[in-house]
């Protein structure tokens, strides 16, 4: 295991470093370009530079998400930091590690519903949620600040891949096929792969938190004031803080000009 950490660490860095600056430069950068182009422009250069774009992409979100499942047996499961000294494997703790792998399909369902078409109306459903997923992990399953910390990553980090493989992917596949023919893409396809990119961006704030805090306990509680009890409640207002960070991304990435 001494071994096997650092190795898998650094591929784990790698992957997601490849596949959050490709995310990064689809939504803050590539948007704003493709705007500016003509149509004979985009037949010819879509074709070419989306799927060599989204091969480093996708493959990225894969082998992120499969090291970091790693990474967290390694640490946390084989390491036994898991759960706080009073609690330990039982009913909570596996219904919470359940719900870290399982609520992408709650995610993916809510946001194919009614709740899912206004972004406002999503964005606090799911800010609830991740509330309660944290209070429950927190008090209920004894989860440690660090286990909680790492595991709402996780959960953030799996949507995330799903949605890159199972959503963005399969409508960009098609996208480009479209745009290569001459044709006009499906508008619906178009906002489905840009609106799901737009959720990992947003999410990929919180998922950093989450990875970084996984390594220090300084919000863990006794500092600033913060009881150790309610120390989750630091992950929902840095996540807050990193949606508006996105925002506010979103809006410079419109105003910055090429030559």
């Amino acid at each position: 295991m001494e071994f096997l950490s650092p190795v898998v660490r650094w591929l784990h860095i790698l992957a997601g470093v490849m596949w959050i600056g490709m995310l990064y430069f689809f939504n803050f950068v590539n948007g704003a370009v493709a705007a500016t182009l003509d149509g004979d422009t985009k037949k010819k250069l879509v074709p070419e530079l989306m799927p060599r774009a989204l091969y480093w992409f996708r493959w990225g979100a894969a082998w992120t998400w499969i090291t970091g499942v790693l990474l967290l047996a390694i640490v946390f499961y084989h390491g036994g930091l898991t759960f706080e000294p009073d609690y330990g494997w039982g009913l909570a703790g596996g219904l919470m590690i359940a719900v870290t792998f399982l609520a992408v399909f709650l995610y993916d369902a809510l946001h194919k519903s009614a709740l899912g078409k206004d972004a406002k109306t999503f964005a606090i459903v799911g800010f609830v949620i991740t509330a309660v997923v944290l209070f429950l992990m927190a008090r209920w399953a004894g989860f440690s600040y660090r286990a909680f910390n790492i595991h709402i990553a996780t959960l953030f980090g799996t949507i995330m891949a799903f949605n890159v493989w199972f959503r963005i992917w399969p409508a960009q596949q098609k996208i480009i096929a479209a745009i290569k023919a001459g044709n006009a893409p499906d508008g619906g396809l178009v906002a489905l792969a840009g609106t799901r990119s737009r959720h990992n961006t947003y999410l990929s704030m919180p998922l950093f938190w989450g990875m970084i805090n996984q390594h220090t306990t300084y919000f863990s509680g006794a500092n600033l004031g913060i009881p150790s009890e309610w120390s989750f409640v630091v992950f929902l207002v840095v996540t807050l803080v990193g949606w508006h960070i996105v925002w506010q991304f979103y809006k410079l990435s419109g105003k910055v000009k090429g030559f």
